[in-house]
């Protein structure tokens, strides 16, 4: 029997229970368990641990946890996963390790009451109102519970985070955390990435908008180091690896076994495919005509389509793009813009219509596709009265979309994107527009709505630049072709 009054730190601690287990403690373990240890010391008591699936990581930190209340019986644990029976394992597995470990059998409690499959309080001195361990799943309320640890065990899991939607829920039912944790308290994270925008990211790329986790401090474990060796050699050999990453997949395979902050699914619509610019447009007079050109390409026709929504908070939003091509087969995505306008305005209508016109009159927009359906059908006499009060001359197509639109986003991007002959401008980047390829799948819930408006931009015929017209729009801002009037018509949208 070994005195507990002997000094043990969390790496022996380990290598006795293995001892226990018959197993054995590998070169991984040993780096996690200093790197667990050091938290107890540490000025900073926030922290990522992130290591491959099948690593062992869940029952180091559940040794942890035990060996923290051997530490000091009096802590009080909160154990925090994507759903209440996660939770209850992890607490499941400190019982085990406290019942059959050597050094930790004192914390028996004598009342079997107080050794429940879902919290337990181990024998203590002081008399508190939490448990020694507490299990909860994400939809649980802790207000009003005190913790000295937590622990979020795979808090970012699928169901938790392929949506937008879903990432806000958890970002804001993890921040109430804070205040369930004591000050000098320890909070550790642990897991392995589920989607592009994880929220086990720790470095501000953008100052103003800072990763969930700023400030954590970071272990991360790739099952492939940098020099190309297996983390774990005796149980990932190369060849094993390469089986794993064959049933796998590279996108499961590069987030849960690398760590590498992308969606595990396969992508309908990938951005990689995607080529990126940053020039803006460029006009230009050579021998008495107008040129519009992207860097060096002239351009030679061109594609707007708005697809019109009031824009609520949860509801579609009324997204406006517009597409460049060259004469080469090449599209370019030069600029997509979500319409924000408080819906509670009175002149909601009126105030998207100068969004539009502004938009117009930036990107040089010869012609409009507008889609009538829903409250499109409303806007076409608004936008022409808008026009007209700022001498705006802009043919208006209308546009009835009757396909289904999950067909018509396939048929718009698949051939482009397949061929990588659709570029972006940066400032797409900082919109919706990549999100909403990430996560797009036929018959999916995510939002669609800069797609759609894309999707319509690329099907449209495009309207091809004249160019001795081009000369006039830009000195009058107002169009590249001549018009006298603005057409109108009704167009069945379909392929």
């Amino acid at each position: 029997m070994i005195s507990k009054n002997l000094l043990v730190n969390l790496k022996e601690f380990i290598w006795i229970w293995n001892q226990t287990q018959n197993l054995s403690l590998p070169k991984h373990h040993r780096i996690i368990s200093q790197w667990l240890e050091n938290l107890f010391d540490n000025s900073n008591k926030r922290a990522l641990l992130m290591a491959f699936r099948n690593s062992g990581k869940s029952t180091l930190v559940a040794l942890f946890c035990a060996f923290a209340l051997f530490k000091n019986p009096n802590l009080r644990i909160l154990i925090m996963a994507a759903d209440y029976e996660l939770a209850k394992k992890m607490v499941r597995n400190i019982k085990r390790i406290i019942e059959k470990h050597p050094l930790t059998r004192s914390l028996l409690p004598k009342d079997k009451d107080q050794w429940a499959s879902d919290r337990f309080t181990s024998n203590r001195s002081q008399e508190l109102r939490d448990p020694s361990v507490l299990a909860r799943g994400l939809g649980a309320n802790v207000t009003g519970s005190r913790a000295d640890i937590i622990v979020c065990d795979d808090v970012e899991v699928p169901k938790t985070c392929d949506t937008s939607t879903k990432r806000k829920d958890l970002r804001s039912r993890l921040s109430e955390l804070d205040f369930v944790l004591v000050p000098d308290g320890i909070i550790l994270y642990v897991g392995t990435p589920h989607t592009f925008y994880t929220i086990y990211e720790t470095k501000a790329n953008n100052p103003e908008n800072p990763p969930f986790l700023y400030g954590f401090s970071v272990l991360k474990l790739p099952l492939i180091d940098e020099n190309g060796k297996s983390a774990w050699e005796e149980r990932f050999s190369l060849e094993k690896i390469k089986n794993l990453k064959s049933r796998a997949g590279p996108n499961k395979f590069a987030s849960q076994m690398m760590l590498m902050p992308i969606s595990i699914e396969n992508t309908r619509l990938s951005p990689d495919a995607l080529r990126k610019y940053d020039d803006d447009l460029t006009y230009l007079e050579a021998n008495g005509k107008a040129i519009l050109k992207i860097g060096n390409r002239q351009m030679y026709s061109v594609s707007c389509w708005w697809d019109p929504s009031y824009g609520s908070k949860t509801g579609d939003s009324s997204v406006i793009a517009c597409v460049f091509s060259d004469n080469e087969g090449n599209y370019f995505l030069h600029k997509i813009k979500y319409i924000k306008i408080n819906q509670d305005r009175d002149d909601n209508a009126s105030a998207q219509c100068q969004e539009v016109i502004d938009f117009i009159l930036e990107n040089y927009i010869p012609a409009l596709n507008l889609e009538t359906n829903g409250i499109g059908k409303f806007l076409p006499g608004i936008l022409r009265r808008e026009m007209k009060k700022r001498g705006i001359i802009c043919p208006l197509k209308e546009i009835v979309s009757r396909q289904n639109k999950d067909q018509r986003i396939i048929n718009a991007f698949d051939a482009i994107l397949a061929e990588r002959a659709l570029y972006i401008h940066k400032n797409v980047e900082k919109t919706p527009f990549l999100n909403e390829m990430r996560e797009w799948k036929p018959g999916g819930k995510s939002h669609d709505d800069g797609l759609d408006a894309v999707a319509g931009c690329l099907l449209a015929q495009p309207i091809r630049m004249n160019v001795e017209n081009l000369q006039k729009t830009v000195q009058k801002r107002i169009e590249w072709r001549p018009q006298k009037d603005m057409c109108n018509g009704s167009v069945d949208f379909c392929i």
